[in-house]
């Protein structure tokens, strides 16, 4: 949709950030209350949907402002991650001619092979759980929580201001969020399970979503699941559509990839998937990428190059 025909506020948008924050409240002290894991489960999907949403924001919705976008999820309700961080790492993420490059994709799951043949044999056997679904699941939030505070860390001691002023607007998102645990009736601890359920659930979305290829075009999948997933998600399992036209909003996604189906199957060569149901089948306990970029030269092809 052209950016001058779009109303003034995207109704069902604004409608989930709602149902979103509603959500999460009655997940934090009535469901808690009532029993804790069934707190801590709505809690996660209320955290792993207000992560969709402000990937929306991120993209321009549900308002025309990005002031008014940034102020509608201005809570960090997942904790870790600054929103003003993820807004710039996304959208460096969307050069598709840098997709999947260890350097240059910021939510690249690969190594450069050099780095792979440096790391321990430790450090190999967990990045190669990490490739299967469980793996990344269970442990993925921990590992990319971790790979991204050294980041932050090295590019704040570079003295990186924009990494710096993401970090201090940081803290008021995440000291509402923690006022309000504190009055609630969710212990700390299960907020923080709760935590890791939503950025659990949205490594499901993360795992398939792009592959290392020699056309840009064809790193980006498509999933043509329209079940809960799907809605989690924001209809972001159809992600070459995304992709094309990251100006587009959730709702818009299904009826744009039903028009072109053919189109966008073509542009990315075939990498689909009809549901979630058949990427747990095929890669709940078995890698579906190397963790190694397969395309970038292996240390010894170096320097035999050299």
């Amino acid at each position: 949709m052209d950016k001058g025909h779009r109303p003034a506020v995207e109704g069902p948008t604004l409608a989930l950030l709602v149902t979103c924050y509603a959500t999460w409240i009655i997940g934090t002290t009535w469901a808690a209350a009532l029993w804790l894991p069934l707190g801590v489960a709505v809690t996660g999907l209320a955290i792993a949907l207000h992560s969709s949403l402000c990937h929306e924001a991120l993209h321009g919705h549900p308002f025309r402002a990005r002031g008014a976008n940034e102020a509608a999820v201005f809570p960090c309700l997942c904790l870790l991650i600054p929103y003003g961080r993820f807004r710039d790492t996304h959208l460096a993420h969307h050069r598709d001619e840098c997709l999947t490059d260890p350097y240059d994709d910021p939510e690249s799951n690969y190594l450069d092979p050099a780095t792979w043949h440096r790391l321990p044999r430790w450090g190999r056997a967990v990045l190669r759980a990490n490739n299967t679904l469980a793996g990344r699941i269970v442990i993925g939030p921990l590992i990319a929580q971790a790979a991204f505070l050294r980041g932050e860390w090295r590019a704040m001691r570079a003295g990186d201001r924009a990494v710096l002023r993401a970090w201090a607007w940081h803290v008021p998102q995440v000291a509402v969020v923690l006022a309000w645990v504190w009055v609630a009736p969710m212990p700390l601890w299960a907020y923080l399970l709760a935590v890791w359920l939503g950025i659990a659930l949205l490594k499901i979305r993360t795992f398939p979503e792009h592959r290392a290829h020699e056309r840009a075009r064809a790193r980006t999948v498509i999933i043509e699941d329209r079940g809960p997933l799907a809605l989690l998600f924001l209809n972001n399992n159809l992600h070459v559509v995304h992709h094309m036209h990251p100006e587009v909003a959730w709702y818009r996604l299904p009826a744009l990839y039903a028009a072109r189906r053919d189109h966008y199957l073509r542009r990315n060569e075939g990498y689909v998937y009809r549901s979630y149901a058949e990427l747990f089948r095929a890669y709940l306990w078995r890698a579906k990428d190397p963790v190694p970029h397969p395309l970038r030269p292996a240390p010894q092809e170096k320097l035999r190059q050299g």
